[in-house]
């Protein structure tokens, strides 16, 4: 094609090549961000809500006991958080 009746120059089809792969690159950054937006997102309201859940715990007794009641506790807190950080990455495992 003749840059003459093209005002940028060079060839239309190498402009536009040009700026669908800015395009395409701009749009997988912003994916990117998005993902790792929702996957601290997920990741604080696990803590949050193991948290809440430790908060609402009343232990009685000797320092011992305290301890031990608390780590039953974390015995079935914790997996269920890891369970929620784990769904939220397999789900952006089939995003990607």
């Amino acid at each position: 094609m003749s840059e003459g009746g093209f005002p940028f120059g060079g060839d239309p089809e190498d402009l536009l090549r040009g700026l669908r792969e800015f395009a395409e690159q701009q749009a997988e950054s912003v994916q990117e961000a998005q993902r790792e937006q929702f996957a601290t997102l997920t990741l604080n309201t696990a803590v949050e809500l193991t948290a809440a859940a430790l908060s609402q715990i009343q232990v009685q007794g000797s320092g011992d006991e305290q301890s031990v009641a608390l780590r039953d506790a974390m015995r079935v807190l914790f997996p269920e958080a890891v369970a929620l950080v784990s769904a939220a990455r397999q789900g952006f495992m089939r995003e990607s």
